[in-house]
This record gives structure tokens, sequence and C-alpha cells, in this order.
């Protein structure tokens, strides 16, 4: 189903890398609200089908956490099958501008980071806004984090070598639960791995509109709005839900980040980065030229590619495994 252009003309197409256009013919300019979100979770393009765990030497299946005092959690665990696993774990939390995704549709990197690293892959099913407002996403990732933690003996994991990480939605909410696990001091996390965070409810709005060349494609200022709404419900703006609003970056666990030229979310990924760095935090950060929100899942672009190796490289180093060739 394809979703309806936005009335107001492009205007920065001309600084996208021209190998990036058949993502604007997939996901045309639009912004979100409840009528969209309805045709967006009913788009083929959300509907992704996962890959074979076998043919990559991997065994997937659907585990149930246990929720405590809420409900359970559904998550796909990826094992390596053909190689000896490496020791490490990590928690990744798909993303959808807190709104949108399943972890089905993060399944093809999923599985090349449980193949070729050689990593326990855990991909948390949280419950999405706007039906679930804040606390219930992170604290389905943070039911994750706990049965990671639970289940490491019996996974072949070390519990010294388990990290988070996710995309847009995906990364803000593992920022949370880093700080989140820091503030309970319960769960150990060694790395976190955040793609194009979405960080602060602020970023867009008339206060904070931003470079005007950035949140063009795909995610857009009024999207944004409707997903911060969405996520926070009535309750106020604060960290550990809204990371951009830490003011205390000390003890987080060693991150890497990717960040975009014309992604609205490129000045809050820097701001936090520098952040994390002030306090002290070995922090890594890349920014892609000429790439908008989205840019890593077109295939065979050079912008692609050079995200796929850096992404896994950086993922090695961070949980301590041989980085691949």
């Amino acid at each position: 189903m394809r979703l309806p252009d936005r009335e107001d003309p492009v205007t920065t197409k001309h600084l996208l890398d021209p190998e990036l256009h058949p993502l604007l013919e997939l996901f045309p300019p639009f912004d979100l609200d409840d009528e969209q979100l309805g045709l967006m979770r009913n788009s083929p393009a959300m509907m992704m089908e996962p890959g074979d765990p076998a043919e990559a030497g991997v065994t997937r299946e659907e585990i149930h956490a246990d929720g405590g005092g809420g409900p359970d959690v559904r998550a796909l665990l990826y094992r390596p099958s053909g190689k000896t696993a490496s020791g490490a774990g990590y928690l990744h939390i798909h993303g959808g501008g807190y709104v949108l995704g399943t972890p089905e549709a993060s399944d093809a990197t999923n599985l090349e980071i449980c193949a070729r690293l050689g990593v326990v892959v855990l991909s948390v099913d949280y419950r999405l806004a706007p039906e679930h407002p804040i606390p219930a996403p992170l604290d389905d990732c943070y039911t994750g984090l706990a049965w990671l933690h639970a289940k490491a003996p019996a996974l072949g994991v070390d519990r010294e070598r388990i990290g988070i990480g996710g995309e847009s939605a995906g990364g803000g909410l593992a920022a949370a639960l880093a700080i989140r696990a820091r503030d309970a001091g319960e769960y150990a996390i060694c790395h976190q791995h955040l793609t194009y965070p979405m960080l602060d409810d602020r970023t867009g709005t008339p206060e904070q509109p931003g470079d005007p060349v950035v949140g063009e494609f795909i995610w857009t200022r009024e999207s944004n709005q409707y997903g911060w709404r969405s996520y926070l419900g009535d309750a106020p703006a604060r960290p550990p839900q809204v990371p951009g609003r830490l003011e205390d970056f000390t003890g987080l666990p060693a991150t890497w980040m990717a960040t975009a030229a014309l992604d609205l979310f490129r000045d809050e990924n820097i701001e936090y980065a520098l952040k994390l760095m002030e306090a002290g935090v070995r922090t890594e950060l890349i920014s892609y030229p000429a790439a908008c929100h989205g840019f890593q899942m077109v295939p065979g672009t050079e912008l692609a590619g050079r995200y796929a190796r850096d992404h896994l490289h950086a993922l090695a180093r961070g949980l301590g495994v041989p980085v691949p060739s």
C-alpha cells in the first residue's frame, strides 16, 4: 500500500546520495498521524519475511520472558549452531518511532550478527505506543535484559560481555535501558550500539527546529512529534525514557553511535555523543555523508556497505570478539 505524498515539495533531494533515491520510492515523504499509523502498520514495506536461519548457521526460536508484575515479553533468540559461540550476548531493540515495528523486521541483521560474530542475540518485541505509552516499552526491554542475564550460563554467555543496541527508536530505548540499568545497578552492560538513536523529544519542535536541511526524508519533524506524543502520553519528559534530557552521563557503557548528515536526529546524536565523551565514556561517533534516516536499508549501495562493515566491526570490538574479515 503506497502512502500519500506530502504536498510540500522536496527541497533537499540534491543533497542526498543518488544511490539512496530508491528509498524515497519505497517511503515517499509523509507525516505520521493516527490514520497514517494504521496504513504503515499494514504496509508490505513493514512486513518483511524472516530469513532462513539454517542457511546462516543459526538457530532461531521464539521465547517469552517472565515480566514479573507485568506481561510476559515475546522475543526472538538467535544462537550460533555451526560454530563455537563467542561467549558474548547482544540485546537488540527494533526501531519504528516507538509506534511501529517488530523483531522480524531486523531478522537479516540479527542473523548476520549471530552467524559472523558467534554472538547470542535476543531481539525484544516490546509493546508499542500509543496503545502502550511509557513505561511499558522500556519495561519490556528491561525484562529482556533480565532474561538474558538470567539465562546467560545456559546460553554460554559471559554476563560481563552483554551489549545492547538498536536503530532509531530502538537506539533511543537502548540508551534509556543503559541509563536505567546503571541507576538500578542490577545488570551489567559492556557496550551500547546506537544507530541514529531517537533521544530527545524537543527535536523538531518550534522551540528547537534544528537545521532546515535535515528531516526531509523518511522521518520528519511532524512524525517525530507524533512518535514522542504517543510514547510519552501524559507522563513528563525526563530520563531515562528521554535520554536527551539526561544530566549525569557518568558510568554509562562504552558507546558506538552512527548518524547521518540529513537525518533529523543528527544534531541530538552529536550532542549526546559529546556529553558521553565529556563524562569520560569511551565513545565513537560516525556520521555518514549525503545520507538520510534508514540509509543502510538500501542494499548494494556504497553507504550501506560501509555502514555494514563499520557496525559489525564496532560491535565485535565492543563485545570482545574477533573482528570479522
